[in-house]
């Protein structure tokens, strides 16, 4: 029975996630298991990235234009200079590709990016958490349970099938962990003073080295 399979499927769902190398450059990763096989429909994982974690726009062009993705993010601009506290969020929805040995497994990776944040007091990291991801699922066969998925508005095509356009639906999905979390080096708030201070006087010095250098050469202009 279809709509048993696709009940089955819904409470069976699992999906992961993990931030992938060190530092303020890493790759996303994500991973869906769904109860049964997918045959014909597209999978998708959409995520809401706080302001302190970003997608740079002119990479994910990139990728998108040698087909090593199609995510796509809402809204698509984004201030890549702009430090956590002045940054806003945005939503990626990421399309899953199936595993090779694995008809009910999908996955993805795409690059992502860490912000700068304010210095901290007494503390030197800031923490970045992610909500684990909706799972969205787009058949154009139309055997989904109206008990198990419902009708979402993504804002990105869903062409599963001869690349007709199909209506995208959000299943519960039991997740391995609540959200992720990103560990931001940050300053001490208790040394922005002498950081100042040091950033004045050797703008001074630079300015005053360049000055003479210019007198001693007589090049004015």
């Amino acid at each position: 029975c279809v709509t048993s399979d696709v009940q089955a499927a819904c409470q069976d769902t699992t999906v992961t996630q993990e931030l992938l190398q060190e530092g303020f450059h890493r790759d996303l990763l994500v991973k869906v298991e769904l109860g049964v096989d997918a045959g014909g429909c597209s999978v998708a994982a959409r995520t809401h990235l706080p302001p302190g974690i970003y997608v740079d726009p002119y990479e994910l062009a990139m990728l998108q234009q040698h087909n090593l993705t199609k995510a796509v993010l809402i809204p698509d601009v984004v201030d890549v200079e702009a430090p956590e506290y002045s940054a806003t969020g945005v939503v990626l929805v990421l399309p899953l590709e199936v595993e090779p040995r694995c008809s009910r497994c999908f996955r993805a990776a795409l690059p992502v990016h860490a912000r700068y944040h304010r210095p901290a007091r007494g503390s030197l990291e800031a923490s970045v958490r992610l909500e684990s991801p909706e799972v969205l699922l787009c058949c154009c066969h139309g055997h989904l349970a109206a008990e198990c998925w419902e009708p979402v508005e993504v804002g990105a095509p869903c062409l599963a099938e001869r690349n007709v356009p199909c209506q995208w639906h959000s299943t519960t999905h039991r997740p391995a962990q609540e959200e992720l979390v990103l560990e931001v080096p940050v300053g001490l708030r208790e040394h922005s003073s002498l950081v100042c201070a040091v950033t004045l006087l050797t703008t001074l010095l630079c300015a005053s080295l360049i000055l003479a250098a210019t007198c001693r050469h007589g090049h004015f202009s």
